[in-house]
């Protein structure tokens, strides 16, 4: 099982982005500040500003959501699949790109953590 950490601004809202829009269930939730929810051999750990891993280092500096890691959701049909999540009101960093392996795209989770999405070619 792989395990992914992402820093969020709302343990709630990350649950249901995940739950509701890519299919992962609720493993486990510690009040506001930690949440596990899995898709597949996937354990994403979502880490809440109240979490240990949100505590700044030692040279000050502090985690945050919304970087340019991420995680790969493989699709069957990324068409279909961007359209359901743009009705959904979801937002998306750029628009699909093919390349020799596939197709991608990537979405925004509700702190601005980055999901590709992805059509094997």
């Amino acid at each position: 099982m792989a395990i992914v950490r992402y820093l969020v601004d709302d343990v709630d809202a990350a649950i249901a982005f995940y739950t509701d829009h890519l299919e992962f269930d609720l493993e486990q939730k510690l009040g506001p500040a930690f949440a596990i929810v899995t898709r597949g051999d996937l354990s994403l750990w979502l880490s809440g500003p109240q979490s240990s891993a949100a505590r700044p280092m030692p040279d000050g500096r502090a985690p945050r959501p919304g970087g340019w890691n991420r995680f790969v959701v493989v699709v069957e049909d990324l068409e279909a699949t961007v359209e359901r999540l743009r009705r959904a009101e979801l937002r998306f960093r750029n628009e699909i790109v093919s390349g020799p392996g596939g197709k991608q795209i990537l979405l925004e989770d509700s702190a601005g953590n980055a999901v590709e999405l992805f059509e094997p070619a």
